[in-house]
């Protein structure tokens, strides 16, 4: 076997179902430059389900990912991190061939993180209502 190796064919499932890509490239390439691809490719109108079958439009600039620390990453099963590259992501049961999906999983911007936070720190109340005789 050469020392060569194949540029590896990826696409990007976004949450909406839509696809980025397929595009080509270099097994040294790292995570974080993928997700900067990502980022640079990010649809500007994301189709969203919402309950029942409720469909509306969404800018993605505004509820897409900013920086890379904002995409995650998973291709079987597991999520890549930034200073990986693809070589460095193959395992022995998986290899890479044909057109690889990755799933994006975009975190939600950190403004909406922090008041998350907020909620969850707070006691819990009791507001049972029960009366026991």
């Amino acid at each position: 076997m050469s020392g060569v190796q194949e540029p590896l064919e990826i696409k990007f499932r976004l949450f909406d179902g839509s696809d980025i890509g397929p595009k080509k490239y270099a097994p040294a390439t790292s995570v974080a430059t993928l997700k900067e691809s990502i980022i640079a490719q990010w649809p500007k109108v994301l189709l969203i389900q919402n309950s029942s079958t409720k469909w509306c439009l969404m800018t993605g600039k505004e509820n897409g990912p900013r920086t890379v620390n904002d995409l995650k990453l998973i291709n079987a099963g597991k999520i890549l991190e930034n200073n990986r590259t693809l070589a460095d992501c193959r395992s022995p049961m998986y290899e890479f061939s044909g057109v690889t999906t990755m799933h994006v999983v975009v975190r939600p911007p950190s403004s909406e993180r922090g008041t998350e936070k907020k909620v969850l720190s707070k006691p819990k109340e009791n507001k049972c209502g029960c009366s026991i005789l």
